[in-house]
């Protein structure tokens, strides 16, 4: 069964914006209405908080094709401009090739180039959430300390992870065709790879902003990027 997801409407006029957020967080804190009051002018928004995330139900050990189904769900048949960062932008990538959604043009922010998820050690992040050892993993480490801040539903994000990397990101394997920006942040490791990335599409340029993957999204610059790539 597809899980019906949270979406936060911001009302306004024209063409809809569709925002994904990124792993351990939700709508509201990547897309906050402090920082995007009026940067799309009166455009309308759709802030999807992703399944385990925010006010959306989990989704078990969904696979990426079912995550993307509960997302297609929630956006409806109405032509959208498409705007995901990290886990948002990964599944960004994939859902404007949805035959239920009408994607105009996309920004991908904080991409990775290959899927991470397929590295991280479920079982030692399980026990250590148990009361276990710490992972000796660096990268589980870091995702398990992610899923753990307060406010998250650590077990649940977790499932998530392992639906997902059963179907993992292969973004050689085909992308996008509409117009695509990548904005990575300029010491952002984990986004390294986005004119490789945007090598792949028919129809894509990557920019830089200033910070790391938290503060790059978070940055004026990448506000701007959006609105001048996103303008009519």
């Amino acid at each position: 069964m597809t899980p019906s997801l949270s979406v936060h409407r911001r009302t306004g006029s024209g063409r809809p914006v569709v925002f994904l957020h990124g792993l351990a967080s939700s709508g509201a804190l990547d897309w906050p209405d402090a920082e995007w009051q009026g940067v799309l002018g009166d455009r309308s928004a759709l802030v999807v908080d992703l399944p385990a995330h925010g006010s959306s139900p989990a989704s078990g050990t969904a696979s990426t094709s079912r995550v993307l189904d509960a997302i297609a769900s929630a956006v409806g048949e109405e032509e959208v401009d498409l705007v995901g960062y990290s886990l948002g932008a990964r599944l960004a990538w994939d859902l404007a090739r949805h035959p239920s959604v009408r994607v105009r043009r996309l920004v991908l922010g904080g991409l990775a180039a290959g899927e991470p998820f397929a590295l991280v050690d479920l079982a030692a992040a399980r026990s250590a959430l148990d009361g276990g050892a710490s992972p000796a993993d660096p990268l589980t480490g870091m995702i398990l300390h992610m899923v753990s801040l307060p406010g998250n539903r650590a077990g649940e994000l977790l499932d998530l992870i392992e639906g997902l990397a059963a179907e993992p990101f292969t973004p050689a394997s085909g992308g996008p065709t509409q117009p695509v920006l990548l904005i990575g942040g300029a010491e952002d490791g984990m986004a390294a790879g986005i004119d490789d990335l945007a090598a792949l599409l028919p129809d894509a340029g990557a920019v830089r902003v200033p910070g790391d993957h938290l503060a790059a999204l978070h940055a004026p610059e990448f506000r701007a990027a959006v609105r001048d790539f996103l303008a009519d």
